[in-house]
């Protein structure tokens, strides 16, 4: 182990619970993972076991409910210890012995509920909150206040799941949360909380739910059981659905960090044994699920503070997947503890290839969401955009062929990479081809940006698999029908990729026009002036990309909002992407289209009024979409019994498009 990462590997305690590193695997959801009765599926073990093998000091559970009935979920969302105690014993206990077995421990996070925060599609009847106030995903809907009476109920409900936590065998339960604007945070925040009774008022009385929820637990589970909190230092919240950028001056309605480091104060005064600090709210989502957009650790800054202030450990993620931060974070006294959240999605082996120094081949998150975070808001189970074997690591486990075959794959994009990489760890014998002169595909110029590093993290990632597995590329090579005939490969994987789409618009052609793949691979500059017509994500990341360099941006939209089109964007990257456009002065012209590009500049055509404008311009940024490059795959078809066609050759998505097709593809070969 390099000296460097040292301080990730000494061990350390919460409480009386001593932990074997300072590796700690940050809480996500588990949707899709949880039984009817609110237990944990086969699926979800192997996936906290996974991370166990892998190294990590301590897991944080998914948040479990604490009950189901004041605020209820439909089932199976998230698991819930009180819903059927034998069985949530019997999967949990399964869980925390096979973790155990691997030295690592695991706590329980327990959480009051989500409140305003939970999407109606979640929660049978109306939505609760500590004040009639308003839902965050359909605003018009005012949520119920609760009564006194039933957060008692749920604070005696806390009491009975800590003592499930102890027969399961968990090391220790942390609270969810006074963090992130869920239902506990909610009542401690002025914003939302207009109480009158013993659990409003100042920020001592508004605490009371925390500390009586720590107290009860205490009581139930034993002195000595440690009780971390889900704690958010700082909640960037502007406004009702409105968040604050880094760097952006604004009043703060929600908890400030002066308010926040005073609160911290009270609740370790109070006896919690943690916390697991960040920042950020439903409001600011993209604060407390940083996408590709946000620094990596982000919360650095604010956890610096909070460890001035506290003695009790301090958990830190947000992005700190790189190893060289987080070992950093520790030894400047950012943090005591890292927390890891996807970036051990995508490789649950982290900590022990940290720790064996093959940190080149960590395989990297991309901050897109779309595998996670993303799914999980689709009603989908929780997985990964880079390893699609997460949340299903059994089922698809990559295995050794049984035969050994000659493997062509035709492309060198991340759909091609990704079937290389598969089909060689499977010991099948292949060749890549790519036509030009590097790999990489789409992610060469998508991974230009300063805000896209990872993205070229991950093309760095895959072609150091490609050389340590030995796999044979044949680069400026373009293959034709006639290669893949006299080669007689075994299998025939294209991964062609896509072209960009060129609209048959008058002046399309000229000189001041061209693809935003073009202009982020430098082949065309922009003047200073830009219309950047398609509003979807590249679209929507070109401009941005424009606009930080100085130049005046128009984006031009034919649908009534931008980054709507096409694949699924998850929330907190749209909502980032969004203010910041708005940040660096984007101006944004929906229901639009483009006429001609003309000597005076775009000629635009509004959707609703049926009037034409003239945008002055220097350059046209086409970013109208792909289409798929499936040429050879048509004329291979009906040739060949094992021919494949993946990522964008088949259909035109995004990155995890790409790689979930190779994966299954060569898995299965």
């Amino acid at each position: 182990m390099e000296k460097l990462y040292e301080s990730l590997f000494q061990p350390i305690k919460i409480g009386k619970v001593e932990i074997k590193n300072k590796i700690a695997m940050a809480p996500m959801g588990i949707l899709g993972l949880t039984t009817p009765e609110g237990g944990f599926t086969g699926r979800a073990i192997d996936y906290y076991v996974e991370r166990a093998k892998g190294g990590v000091g301590l897991i944080i559970t998914s948040i479990v409910k604490a009950e189901n009935e004041i605020e209820r979920l439909k089932m199976p969302s998230f698991p819930c210890a009180t819903l059927n105690p034998p069985h949530f014993i019997q999967t949990a206990t399964e869980l925390t012995e096979r973790v155990h077995a691997h030295g690592a421990k695991i706590f329980l996070q327990l959480t009051m509920g989500l409140g305003r925060s939970g999407a109606p599609g979640f929660i049978e009847g109306q939505p609760v909150a500590p004040s009639a106030i308003p839902n965050y995903w359909e605003p018009t809907q005012t949520c119920r206040e609760l009564t006194t009476h039933e957060v008692e109920r749920i604070v005696e409900r806390f009491g009975e799941a800590a003592q499930i936590a102890v027969e399961s065998g968990f090391d220790g339960i942390e609270i969810h949360a006074v963090h992130e604007g869920y239902l506990l945070d909610q009542f401690t925040i002025a914003f939302f909380n207009r109480r009158t009774d013993k659990y409003g008022g100042d920020l001592r009385g508004r605490l009371t739910l925390p500390i009586e929820i720590l107290n009860v637990i205490k009581k139930n589970a034993g002195r000595n059981f440690p009780v971390g909190l889900r704690y958010s230092i700082k909640s960037f919240i502007k406004d009702w659905g409105q968040g604050g950028l880094p760097g952006e001056d604004f009043v703060e309605r929600g908890r400030d960090v002066e308010e926040g480091l005073e609160a911290a104060r009270i609740l370790e005064e109070a006896g919690y044994d943690e916390l697991n600090a960040d920042c950020g709210s439903y409001d600011a989502w993209y604060w407390a699920h940083p996408p590709v957009y946000q620094e990596h650790g982000c919360y650095l800054p604010f956890s610096e503070k909070l460890k001035k202030v506290v003695n009790i450990p301090v958990i830190v993620a947000g992005r700190l997947e790189i190893p060289e931060l987080a070992a950093r974070a520790l030894e400047e006294g950012k943090a005591d503890m890292i927390g890891i959240g996807r970036g051990l999605l995508t490789d649950p082996h982290w900590p022990k290839k940290v720790m064996e120094g093959k940190t080149a081949r960590i395989r990297p998150c991309i901050g897109c969401h779309d595998g996670c975070l993303g799914r999980v808001f689709q009603s989908k189970p929780l997985s990964c955009t880079v390893n699609p074997a997460t949340g299903r690591e059994k089922e698809y486990a990559i295995e050794p062929a049984q035969k050994v075959k000659n493997v062509m794959i035709i492309g060198g994009g991340v759909a091609g990479l990704e079937a290389a990489r598969v089909a060689a760890i499977r010991g099948h014998r292949v060749i890549l081809y790519e036509k030009t002169d590097r790999l990489g595909g789409h992610v060469i110029e998508g991974s230009v940006p300063d805000f896209k590093v990872d993205d070229r993290r991950l093309l760095e990632w895959y072609i150091n698999e490609i050389n340590e597995l030995k796999v044979n590329v044949r680069l400026n090579t373009e293959v034709t029908p006639d290669m893949v005939a006299n080669e007689k490969p075994d299998e025939v994987v294209v991964a062609t990729g896509s072209v960009p789409i060129i609209l048959d618009i008058p002046g399309i052609n000229r000189d001041n026009v061209v693809t935003a793949s073009d202009l982020l691979l430098g082949k065309k500059k922009a003047g200073n002036t830009v219309v950047v017509l398609g509003g979807g994500l590249v679209g929507s990341e070109t401009a941005l990309w424009l606009a930080k360099q100085g130049k005046k941006v128009t984006i031009v939209e034919a649908l009534s909002d931008i980054i709507r089109a096409g694949k699924y964007v998850p929330h907190m990257n749209r909502i980032m992407l969004i203010d910041l456009l708005k940040f660096h002065g984007v101006d944004i012209m929906t229901s639009a289209y483009l006429l001609e590009v003309a000597d005076g500049g775009a000629v635009v055509m509004r959707k609703d009024s049926g009037t034409r404008t003239t945008i002055p311009t220097d350059t046209v940024v086409l970013a109208t979409g792909y289409r798929p490059d499936n040429t050879l795959y048509r004329s291979l078809y009906g040739k060949n019994a094992n021919l494949y066609i993946i990522g964008d050759a088949r259909d035109p998505q995004n990155i995890m498009n790409a790689i979930w097709d190779a994966y299954e593809v060569a898995r299965n070969m």
